[in-house]
C-alpha cells in the first residue's frame, strides 16, 4: 500500500458515486459509460441517474462505480475529465 492510499478517507474497495456534467448530446452519456467500463467491467449503466439543465444545454450523470483503490479512482476522474464534452467531474 502506497502513502496516497494510506492517507485516503475512503475505505476501498467500495461503491463510489461520481457525478459528471457535460453537454447535452446523445454521445455524451455513451462516452461516459464507455470510459467507466474500462475501469469497472461490471458497471451497470442502467442505474445512472440523468438530469438535464433547465434550458436543456447540459446533462448531469450520477454514476455509482465500484473502485478498489485511490489510484483507480484517480484514473477514472482523469479519463472522464479528458472527454471534450465534459464540463465538470465531481
Amino acid at each position: 500500500m502506497n502513502q496516497e492510499e494510506k492517507k485516503s478517507l475512503i475505505e476501498f474497495p467500495c461503491d463510489f458515486e461520481i457525478k459528471v456534467m457535460g453537454e447535452s448530446n446523445k454521445n455524451f452519456s455513451n462516452d461516459i459509460i464507455s470510459i467507466i467500463k474500462k475501469y469497472d467491467l461490471n458497471f451497470d449503466s442502467s442505474k445512472i441517474e440523468m438530469k438535464g439543465s433547465s434550458k436543456g444545454k447540459y446533462l448531469s450523470l450520477s454514476c455509482n462505480v465500484y473502485v478498489t483503490s485511490q489510484s483507480q479512482l484517480d484514473r477514472i476522474y482523469t479519463a472522464l475529465s479528458k472527454n471534450p464534452m465534459t464540463k465538470f467531474v465531481l
